[in-house]
């Protein structure tokens, strides 16, 4: 089924991307972190209605997203520069000094697999950023798409890993029940039962 939504947003919301009659901008949480969001997602994400970035950054008011990969649109690798800065990817290749502290700024590769690795793979400032791992997600995990391995996950659900690792549990719930929301909503849209 396809995720892309018409370039003119006819018939949805425009800041959720979901049709208007199953907006989910009013069910938004705000969700305040100490850790400052820097979401760098693939052009290709930009307009597909199942893009859970759109929704962390309409959560977290410390999350901003940057676009990667836009045609004749050269990637600023400046923005990725910062003390305390981490990368929240499952193949990190540095993971942070025993004792670290834990960082002040998050960077989230939103994409597909594929792309996300490609990402990692042309932009080297990334491949320099100590890594955060998470553990891969319950088996029974209800999905928006079809991951390509069993460790795959949403954004935002692993926004909300790494939050609840970063600042506990009871910051991350909010983005577990958004995620939770959008694929009942997203569901909803595409004619089948929550």
């Amino acid at each position: 089924m396809r995720s892309r939504t018409p370039e003119d947003l006819a018939g949805r919301c425009p800041r959720c991307f979901l049709p208007a009659a199953l907006c989910l901008c009013a069910e938004v949480p705000c969700v305040s972190t100490r850790t400052e969001l820097l979401i760098v997602r693939h052009h290709k994400e930009t307009l597909k209605s199942t893009n859970t970035a759109r929704m962390a950054a309409l959560a977290i008011p410390r999350c901003n997203i940057v676009s990667y990969g836009s045609p004749g649109v050269p990637f600023d690798a400046s923005i990725l520069e910062g003390d305390d800065t981490w990368l929240l990817f499952p193949d990190a290749h540095h993971e942070p000094a025993p004792g670290a502290a834990f960082p002040s700024r998050l960077i989230i590769l939103d994409g597909s697999w594929g792309q996300a690795r490609r990402m990692v793979q042309r932009v080297p400032a990334l491949r320099r950023l100590p890594g955060l791992k998470l553990p891969p997600p319950a088996p029974d995990s209800r999905r928006l798409r079809r991951p390509p391995h069993p460790d795959g996950m949403s954004t935002l659900e692993a926004i909300a890993g790494a939050l609840a690792y970063l600042e506990g549990e009871h910051i991350a719930q909010p983005l577990h029940a958004l995620h939770e929301q959008m694929i009942d909503r997203v569901l909803a849209s595409r004619g089948r039962n929550t």
